[in-house]
Protein backbone atom coordinates (compact mmCIF):
# COMPACT_ATOMS: atom_id res chain seq x y z
CA UNK A 1 0.00 0.00 0.00
CA UNK A 2 1.36 3.43 -0.95
CA UNK A 3 1.20 6.50 1.26
CA UNK A 4 1.00 9.85 -0.55
CA UNK A 5 3.27 12.70 0.54
CA UNK A 6 1.71 16.00 -0.54
CA UNK A 7 2.93 19.58 -0.65
CA UNK A 8 1.76 20.89 2.74
CA UNK A 9 0.36 24.33 3.51
CA UNK A 10 3.19 25.67 5.66
CA UNK A 11 1.86 29.21 6.04
CA UNK A 12 -1.56 30.77 6.14
CA UNK A 13 -1.03 32.48 2.78
CA UNK A 14 0.90 29.72 1.00
CA UNK A 15 -0.49 28.70 -2.39
CA UNK A 16 2.57 26.90 -3.76
CA UNK A 17 6.01 25.84 -2.59
CA UNK A 18 9.39 25.19 -4.16
CA UNK A 19 11.00 21.84 -3.43
CA UNK A 20 14.58 22.88 -2.72
CA UNK A 21 16.22 19.61 -1.67
CA UNK A 22 15.34 15.97 -1.03
CA UNK A 23 17.01 14.54 2.08
CA UNK A 24 16.00 10.95 1.25
CA UNK A 25 16.60 8.62 -1.67
CA UNK A 26 14.42 5.91 -3.17
CA UNK A 27 14.66 2.80 -1.02
CA UNK A 28 15.48 4.63 2.22
CA UNK A 29 13.71 3.44 5.36
CA UNK A 30 11.54 6.27 6.70
CA UNK A 31 10.37 6.70 10.28
CA UNK A 32 7.75 9.15 11.49
CA UNK A 33 9.44 12.48 12.20
CA UNK A 34 12.21 12.06 9.62
CA UNK A 35 12.94 15.16 7.53
CA UNK A 36 12.14 14.35 3.90
CA UNK A 37 12.83 17.63 2.14
CA UNK A 38 13.39 21.40 2.39
CA UNK A 39 10.42 23.42 1.14
CA UNK A 40 10.59 27.12 0.30
CA UNK A 41 7.30 28.87 1.05
CA UNK A 42 6.25 32.47 0.61
CA UNK A 43 7.63 33.23 4.07
CA UNK A 44 10.51 30.89 4.86
CA UNK A 45 12.45 27.75 4.02
CA UNK A 46 10.95 24.98 6.13
CA UNK A 47 11.47 21.27 6.70
CA UNK A 48 8.96 18.70 5.44
CA UNK A 49 8.65 15.85 7.93
CA UNK A 50 7.12 12.43 7.49
CA UNK A 51 4.13 11.44 9.61
CA UNK A 52 4.35 7.76 8.66
CA UNK A 53 6.78 4.84 8.63
CA UNK A 54 7.63 3.13 5.39
CA UNK A 55 9.98 2.98 2.43
CA UNK A 56 10.71 6.01 0.26
CA UNK A 57 9.49 4.45 -2.97
CA UNK A 58 8.92 7.19 -5.56
CA UNK A 59 9.83 10.84 -6.18
CA UNK A 60 7.22 12.70 -8.25
CA UNK A 61 8.64 16.25 -8.01
CA UNK A 62 12.26 17.11 -8.69
CA UNK A 63 14.41 19.64 -6.83
CA UNK A 64 13.79 23.23 -7.93
CA UNK A 65 10.20 22.63 -9.06
CA UNK A 66 7.29 24.75 -7.85
CA UNK A 67 4.28 22.76 -6.69
CA UNK A 68 0.76 23.75 -5.70
CA UNK A 69 -0.37 23.00 -2.15
CA UNK A 70 -1.95 19.55 -1.93
CA UNK A 71 -0.19 18.05 -4.94
CA UNK A 72 1.43 14.63 -4.41
CA UNK A 73 5.22 14.99 -4.46
CA UNK A 74 6.40 11.53 -3.33
CA UNK A 75 5.21 8.09 -2.25
CA UNK A 76 5.99 5.93 0.74
CA UNK A 77 5.37 2.19 0.63
CA UNK A 78 4.51 -0.05 3.54
CA UNK A 79 7.42 -2.06 4.94
CA UNK A 80 6.03 -5.29 3.48
CA UNK A 81 5.00 -3.77 0.14
CA UNK A 82 6.61 -5.92 -2.54
CA UNK A 83 6.44 -3.05 -5.07
CA UNK A 84 9.53 -1.41 -3.57
CA UNK A 85 12.52 -2.48 -5.56
CA UNK A 86 16.22 -2.27 -4.84
CA UNK A 87 18.53 -2.47 -7.85
CA UNK A 88 21.35 -3.92 -5.75
CA UNK A 89 19.11 -6.70 -4.42
CA UNK A 90 17.23 -8.33 -7.32
CA UNK A 91 15.08 -10.60 -5.18
CA UNK A 92 14.03 -7.89 -2.70
CA UNK A 93 10.97 -7.07 -4.77
CA UNK A 94 9.63 -10.59 -4.67
CA UNK A 95 6.98 -11.84 -2.25
CA UNK A 96 8.06 -12.96 1.21
CA UNK A 97 9.46 -16.41 0.46
CA UNK A 98 12.00 -18.33 2.61
CA UNK A 99 15.60 -17.32 1.97
CA UNK A 100 17.17 -19.87 -0.41
CA UNK A 101 20.34 -20.13 1.73
CA UNK A 102 18.96 -20.05 5.25
CA UNK A 103 15.36 -21.19 4.85
CA UNK A 104 14.27 -18.21 6.99
CA UNK A 105 11.47 -15.86 6.00
CA UNK A 106 12.43 -12.20 5.78
CA UNK A 107 10.56 -9.09 4.66
CA UNK A 108 11.83 -7.23 1.56
CA UNK A 109 12.84 -4.21 3.66
CA UNK A 110 14.73 -6.33 6.17
CA UNK A 111 16.48 -8.17 3.32
CA UNK A 112 17.60 -4.87 1.77
CA UNK A 113 18.94 -3.57 5.10
CA UNK A 114 20.72 -6.84 5.81
CA UNK A 115 22.47 -6.72 2.43
CA UNK A 116 23.33 -3.03 2.78
CA UNK A 117 24.87 -3.39 6.25
CA UNK A 118 26.25 -6.92 5.72
CA UNK A 119 24.13 -8.44 8.50
CA UNK A 120 24.10 -12.26 8.77
CA UNK A 121 20.40 -13.07 9.17
CA UNK A 122 21.23 -16.59 10.40
CA UNK A 123 22.23 -15.07 13.73
CA UNK A 124 18.87 -13.31 14.17
CA UNK A 125 15.74 -14.58 15.86
CA UNK A 126 12.90 -12.96 13.90
CA UNK A 127 10.25 -11.13 15.89
CA UNK A 128 7.65 -11.13 13.11
CA UNK A 129 4.84 -13.63 12.55
CA UNK A 130 6.13 -17.24 12.53
CA UNK A 131 9.64 -16.04 13.32
CA UNK A 132 9.85 -13.79 10.28
CA UNK A 133 12.79 -11.35 10.24
CA UNK A 134 11.50 -7.81 9.87
CA UNK A 135 12.97 -4.32 9.72
CA UNK A 136 13.08 -3.88 13.51
CA UNK A 137 15.27 -6.96 13.93
CA UNK A 138 17.88 -5.74 11.42
CA UNK A 139 17.93 -2.21 12.88
CA UNK A 140 18.62 -3.59 16.35
CA UNK A 141 21.64 -5.50 15.02
CA UNK A 142 22.90 -2.41 13.18
CA UNK A 143 22.57 -0.22 16.29
CA UNK A 144 24.35 -2.81 18.45
CA UNK A 145 27.19 -3.06 15.93
CA UNK A 146 27.62 0.72 15.82
CA UNK A 147 27.77 0.96 19.62
CA UNK A 148 30.34 -1.84 19.79
CA UNK A 149 32.50 -0.22 17.11
CA UNK A 150 32.34 3.17 18.83
CA UNK A 151 33.38 1.65 22.17
CA UNK A 152 36.29 -0.18 20.54
CA UNK A 153 37.47 2.99 18.80
CA UNK A 154 37.78 4.85 22.09
CA UNK A 155 40.13 2.20 23.50
CA UNK A 156 42.53 2.12 20.53
CA UNK A 157 45.97 3.59 21.35
CA UNK A 158 47.06 6.54 19.29
CA UNK A 159 49.91 5.51 17.02
CA UNK A 160 52.91 7.78 16.63
CA UNK A 161 54.72 8.29 13.34
CA UNK A 162 58.14 6.63 13.00
CA UNK A 163 61.25 8.68 12.39
CA UNK A 164 61.30 7.42 8.80
CA UNK A 165 57.71 8.65 8.28
CA UNK A 166 58.58 12.05 9.68
CA UNK A 167 61.63 12.35 7.43
CA UNK A 168 59.70 11.32 4.35
CA UNK A 169 56.97 13.93 4.76
CA UNK A 170 57.01 16.33 1.79
CA UNK A 171 58.25 19.85 2.38
CA UNK A 172 55.59 22.55 2.32
CA UNK A 173 56.58 25.57 0.25
CA UNK A 174 54.89 28.87 1.14
CA UNK A 175 54.68 31.39 -1.69
CA UNK A 176 55.22 35.03 -0.86
CA UNK A 177 52.36 36.20 -3.07
CA UNK A 178 49.16 34.25 -2.39
CA UNK A 179 46.66 33.92 -5.22
CA UNK A 180 43.56 36.02 -4.60
CA UNK A 181 40.45 34.49 -6.20
CA UNK A 182 38.02 36.80 -7.93
CA UNK A 183 34.93 37.26 -5.74
CA UNK A 184 31.60 36.25 -7.25
CA UNK A 185 30.10 39.63 -6.45
CA UNK A 186 32.54 41.27 -8.88
CA UNK A 187 30.98 39.37 -11.78
CA UNK A 188 27.83 40.47 -13.60
CA UNK A 189 25.12 37.98 -12.78
CA UNK A 190 21.39 37.52 -12.42
CA UNK A 191 19.78 35.44 -9.69
CA UNK A 192 16.10 34.42 -9.83
CA UNK A 193 13.94 35.57 -6.95
CA UNK A 194 13.14 32.90 -4.39
CA UNK A 195 9.50 32.06 -3.84
CA UNK A 196 9.59 33.98 -0.57
CA UNK A 197 11.16 37.06 -2.18
CA UNK A 198 8.55 37.03 -4.96
CA UNK A 199 5.69 36.97 -2.47
CA UNK A 200 7.33 39.63 -0.26
CA UNK A 201 7.75 41.91 -3.29
CA UNK A 202 4.15 41.36 -4.38
CA UNK A 203 2.66 42.03 -0.95
CA UNK A 204 4.78 45.07 -0.18
CA UNK A 205 3.68 46.65 -3.46
CA UNK A 206 0.06 45.77 -2.70
CA UNK A 207 0.41 47.23 0.80
CA UNK A 208 1.80 50.54 -0.46
CA UNK A 209 -0.71 50.76 -3.32
CA UNK A 210 -3.85 49.84 -1.39
CA UNK A 211 -3.17 51.26 2.09
CA UNK A 212 -2.91 55.05 2.55
CA UNK A 213 0.28 55.12 4.62
CA UNK A 214 1.44 58.01 6.75
CA UNK A 215 4.09 58.20 9.45
CA UNK A 216 4.36 59.74 12.91
CA UNK A 217 7.64 59.80 14.89
CA UNK A 218 8.35 60.32 18.58
CA UNK A 219 11.49 60.19 20.74
CA UNK A 220 11.64 58.49 24.14
CA UNK A 221 13.85 58.92 27.20
CA UNK A 222 15.29 55.43 27.60
CA UNK A 223 17.37 55.86 30.76
CA UNK A 224 14.67 54.66 33.22
CA UNK A 225 13.92 51.58 31.10
CA UNK A 226 17.60 50.73 30.58
CA UNK A 227 18.23 51.03 34.33
CA UNK A 228 15.29 48.73 35.13
CA UNK A 229 16.41 46.26 32.45
CA UNK A 230 19.88 46.08 34.01
CA UNK A 231 18.46 45.47 37.49
CA UNK A 232 15.98 42.82 36.32
CA UNK A 233 18.58 40.98 34.27
CA UNK A 234 20.88 40.80 37.30
CA UNK A 235 18.03 39.28 39.31
CA UNK A 236 17.01 36.86 36.52
CA UNK A 237 20.54 35.75 35.60
CA UNK A 238 20.33 32.58 37.70
CA UNK A 239 17.12 31.63 35.86
CA UNK A 240 18.80 31.99 32.48
CA UNK A 241 16.53 34.86 31.42
CA UNK A 242 17.91 37.97 29.71
CA UNK A 243 15.37 40.65 28.85
CA UNK A 244 15.96 42.62 25.65
CA UNK A 245 14.90 46.20 24.97
CA UNK A 246 12.47 44.78 22.42
CA UNK A 247 10.75 42.72 25.13
CA UNK A 248 9.94 45.97 26.95
CA UNK A 249 8.77 47.59 23.70
CA UNK A 250 6.43 44.66 22.97
CA UNK A 251 4.82 44.91 26.38
CA UNK A 252 4.50 48.70 26.18
CA UNK A 253 2.89 48.52 22.72
CA UNK A 254 0.49 45.79 23.83
CA UNK A 255 -0.67 47.73 26.91
CA UNK A 256 -1.14 50.86 24.79
CA UNK A 257 -3.10 48.81 22.22
CA UNK A 258 -5.44 47.57 24.94
CA UNK A 259 -6.16 51.22 25.77
CA UNK A 260 -6.47 52.43 22.15
CA UNK A 261 -8.66 49.91 20.30
CA UNK A 262 -8.05 51.39 16.82
CA UNK A 263 -4.49 50.03 17.04
CA UNK A 264 -5.96 46.55 17.44
CA UNK A 265 -8.21 46.87 14.40
CA UNK A 266 -8.30 46.14 10.66
CA UNK A 267 -9.97 47.86 7.71
CA UNK A 268 -12.83 45.69 6.47
CA UNK A 269 -13.96 47.52 3.33
CA UNK A 270 -17.30 48.77 4.59
CA UNK A 271 -16.43 48.45 8.28
CA UNK A 272 -13.59 48.54 10.78
CA UNK A 273 -13.04 45.20 12.48
CA UNK A 274 -11.90 45.44 16.11
CA UNK A 275 -10.00 42.40 17.34
CA UNK A 276 -10.39 40.94 20.81
CA UNK A 277 -6.97 39.40 21.56
CA UNK A 278 -3.93 41.68 21.47
CA UNK A 279 -1.49 39.72 19.29
CA UNK A 280 1.79 41.52 18.62
CA UNK A 281 3.93 40.42 15.67
CA UNK A 282 7.73 40.64 15.84
CA UNK A 283 9.69 40.81 12.59
CA UNK A 284 12.44 38.16 12.44
CA UNK A 285 15.27 38.31 9.88
CA UNK A 286 16.21 34.94 8.41
CA UNK A 287 19.80 33.92 7.56
CA UNK A 288 20.82 33.87 3.90
CA UNK A 289 21.24 30.09 3.93
CA UNK A 290 17.54 29.87 4.78
CA UNK A 291 16.64 32.11 1.86
CA UNK A 292 16.85 35.44 3.70
CA UNK A 293 13.81 37.64 4.00
CA UNK A 294 11.59 38.28 7.00
CA UNK A 295 8.92 36.39 8.86
CA UNK A 296 6.60 37.73 11.54
CA UNK A 297 6.22 35.62 14.66
CA UNK A 298 3.10 36.09 16.79
CA UNK A 299 3.15 36.78 20.53
CA UNK A 300 -0.45 36.10 21.47
CA UNK A 301 -2.27 38.00 24.23
CA UNK A 302 0.84 40.13 24.70
CA UNK A 303 -0.98 42.58 26.96
CA UNK A 304 -1.55 39.75 29.46
CA UNK A 305 1.98 38.36 29.43
CA UNK A 306 4.83 39.28 31.77
CA UNK A 307 8.17 40.57 30.53
CA UNK A 308 9.70 37.18 31.27
CA UNK A 309 7.03 35.34 29.25
CA UNK A 310 7.40 37.76 26.33
CA UNK A 311 11.18 37.30 26.42
CA UNK A 312 10.97 33.50 26.43
CA UNK A 313 8.42 33.47 23.62
CA UNK A 314 10.48 35.91 21.52
CA UNK A 315 13.62 33.81 21.93
CA UNK A 316 11.76 30.62 21.06
CA UNK A 317 10.16 32.11 17.95
CA UNK A 318 13.42 33.63 16.75
CA UNK A 319 15.39 30.41 17.21
CA UNK A 320 12.77 28.24 15.54
CA UNK A 321 12.30 30.65 12.63
CA UNK A 322 16.02 30.65 11.85
CA UNK A 323 16.58 26.92 12.31
CA UNK A 324 13.41 25.05 11.30
CA UNK A 325 10.80 27.58 10.28
CA UNK A 326 7.62 28.71 12.02
CA UNK A 327 4.30 26.95 11.76
CA UNK A 328 1.18 28.61 10.36
CA UNK A 329 -0.15 29.03 13.89
CA UNK A 330 3.04 30.82 14.97
CA UNK A 331 2.74 33.38 12.15
CA UNK A 332 -1.03 34.00 12.16
CA UNK A 333 -3.47 36.52 13.66
CA UNK A 334 -1.14 39.45 14.37
CA UNK A 335 -2.97 42.71 15.01
CA UNK A 336 0.09 45.01 15.27
CA UNK A 337 3.72 44.54 14.18
CA UNK A 338 7.06 45.71 15.58
CA UNK A 339 10.14 45.94 13.36
CA UNK A 340 13.30 46.61 15.36
CA UNK A 341 16.54 47.56 13.60
CA UNK A 342 17.95 49.26 16.68
CA UNK A 343 19.96 46.14 17.49
CA UNK A 344 21.92 46.81 14.27
CA UNK A 345 22.60 50.42 15.22
CA UNK A 346 19.95 51.93 12.93
CA UNK A 347 18.64 55.13 14.51
CA UNK A 348 15.62 55.87 12.33
CA UNK A 349 13.64 54.20 9.56
CA UNK A 350 10.07 53.65 8.39
CA UNK A 351 8.34 50.32 7.83
CA UNK A 352 5.56 49.14 5.50
CA UNK A 353 2.32 47.97 7.12
CA UNK A 354 1.82 44.22 7.33
CA UNK A 355 -1.81 43.63 6.22
CA UNK A 356 -4.34 43.24 7.71
CA UNK A 357 -2.72 45.29 10.51
CA UNK A 358 -3.48 48.99 10.65
CA UNK A 359 -0.09 49.96 12.11
CA UNK A 360 3.56 48.95 12.37
CA UNK A 361 6.20 50.44 14.68
CA UNK A 362 9.75 50.91 13.37
CA UNK A 363 12.10 50.94 16.38
CA UNK A 364 15.57 52.49 16.21
CA UNK A 365 18.55 52.26 18.54
CA UNK A 366 18.77 53.78 22.01
CA UNK A 367 21.50 56.36 21.32
CA UNK A 368 23.61 58.09 23.97
CA UNK A 369 23.58 61.84 23.25
CA UNK A 370 23.38 65.29 24.89
CA UNK A 371 19.78 65.81 26.04
CA UNK A 372 17.88 68.31 28.15
CA UNK A 373 16.53 66.85 31.41
CA UNK A 374 14.75 69.14 33.91
CA UNK A 375 16.14 72.20 32.19
CA UNK A 376 19.74 70.99 32.26
CA UNK A 377 21.99 69.63 29.51
CA UNK A 378 23.06 66.10 30.38
CA UNK A 379 24.10 62.89 28.62
CA UNK A 380 21.24 60.42 28.23
CA UNK A 381 19.85 57.70 26.01
CA UNK A 382 17.11 58.49 23.52
CA UNK A 383 15.23 56.19 21.16
CA UNK A 384 13.33 57.23 18.06
CA UNK A 385 10.35 55.16 16.89
CA UNK A 386 8.13 55.73 13.88
CA UNK A 387 4.58 54.53 13.39
CA UNK A 388 3.36 53.75 9.88
CA UNK A 389 -0.45 53.93 9.92
CA UNK A 390 -3.48 53.09 7.80
CA UNK A 391 -5.31 56.41 7.51
CA UNK A 392 -8.58 54.58 6.84
CA UNK A 393 -8.51 53.29 10.42
CA UNK A 394 -6.29 55.67 12.38
CA UNK A 395 -6.13 59.43 11.92
CA UNK A 396 -3.37 61.75 13.12
CA UNK A 397 -4.95 62.68 16.45
CA UNK A 398 -5.48 59.01 17.33
CA UNK A 399 -1.83 58.29 16.48
CA UNK A 400 -0.69 61.14 18.73
CA UNK A 401 -2.74 59.85 21.66
CA UNK A 402 -1.36 56.32 21.21
CA UNK A 403 2.24 57.58 21.14
CA UNK A 404 1.57 59.68 24.24
CA UNK A 405 0.44 56.54 26.11
CA UNK A 406 3.42 54.61 24.73
CA UNK A 407 5.79 57.34 25.90
CA UNK A 408 4.36 57.28 29.42
CA UNK A 409 4.85 53.51 29.62
CA UNK A 410 8.39 53.52 28.23
CA UNK A 411 9.57 56.38 30.41
CA UNK A 412 7.84 54.99 33.52
CA UNK A 413 8.61 51.28 33.18
CA UNK A 414 7.53 50.33 36.70
CA UNK A 415 3.99 50.15 35.27
CA UNK A 416 5.10 47.18 33.17
CA UNK A 417 5.56 45.06 36.28
CA UNK A 418 2.01 45.48 37.53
Amino acid sequence: MSIEITMPRLSDTMEEGTLLHWHKQIGDVISSGDVLADIETDKATMELQSFDDGIFSEILVQEGEKVEVGKVIALLSDEDDSSVSNPSTPDSSSSSQPDEHTGMTISPVARRLADEYDVDIRSIQGSGPSGRVIKRDILQVIDTTKETSAAAATTQPTSRPTSQQIISEPEVVVTSQPIVPVSDWRQNRSEPLSNMRQVIAKRLVESKQTIPHYQVTMSFDMDPLLDMRKTLNEQLATAGVKLSVNDFIVRCCALAMAEHSAFNASFGGDCIYYHGPVNVGIAIALPEEKGGGLVVGTIRDADQKSLRSISQESVRLGKKAREKGLSVEEMSDTTFTISNLGMFGVEHFTAIINPPNSAILAVGAAVEKPVVRDGELVVGHELSATLSLDHRVIDGAMAARYLKTLKELIENPAALLV
